[in-house]
């Protein structure tokens, strides 16, 4: 039991997570130096260059710029909230080389059904933790959904090819049984000459 302990690298710890999102609050949204006062400015930041810009020089009253006070705990910087740290993945040989107890799988967006599917299934069998599994189950159901009301459309047509040939049959049967109307001849001869 020692060496499995010894073996687990420490996830990093709730308190550290705590101390990033409490970082993040206190953190203010940075604009652009007069961005309130032009219309042509955008509200995104933007680096102050000016010899006299007021937010460069942290000058008191002014709207505070980005600086290493306002960064999170280093243990935690990087993590997913979950606290794992995130690895793109896209084949099954790269889940090898991930650590279950720090890190878990995010399935890069441009992998495709059947490899998706793949990797789902030796990473559940390797007892990966898989970010974004949910965007795929949501596709599996949409997936069933779609081959459900196809399966009812084909048995819709199906039923309604079924009627279109009996109601034919039927027709065909009444013209067959019904008297054939004579023609008169009189007067089809008198059209021809």
């Amino acid at each position: 039991m020692t060496s499995e302990k010894t073996d687990k690298k420490p996830s990093p710890s709730r308190a550290a997570l705590k101390l990033r999102t409490r970082a993040k609050n206190k953190k203010p949204a940075f604009i652009r130096a007069e961005s309130w006062k032009y219309d042509r400015f955008s509200l995104s930041w933007r680096k102050p260059r000016g010899l006299d810009n007021k937010i460069r020089r942290k000058i008191k009253g002014w709207p505070p710029g980005p600086s290493v006070g306002y960064k999170g705990p280093k243990i935690a910087r990087g993590l997913h909230p979950s606290g794992y740290r995130e690895v793109m993945v896209y084949n099954t040989e790269l889940l090898s080389t991930i650590d279950q107890n720090t890190q878990a799988v995010r399935i890069a967006h441009t992998v495709g059904k059947r490899k998706r599917a793949m990797i789902i299934a030796e990473a559940k069998k390797m007892n990966l933790k898989i970010l974004n599994v949910k965007v795929s189950k949501q596709t599996e159901a949409e997936e069933g959904e779609e081959t459900e009301s196809a399966e009812a459309d084909q048995k819709e047509a199906e039923a309604t090819e079924e009627e279109t040939t009996k109601e034919e049959k039927k027709k065909t049967k009444e013209k067959k049984k019904a008297p054939k109307k004579a023609k008169p001849k009189s007067k089809m001869g008198e059209e021809k000459q």
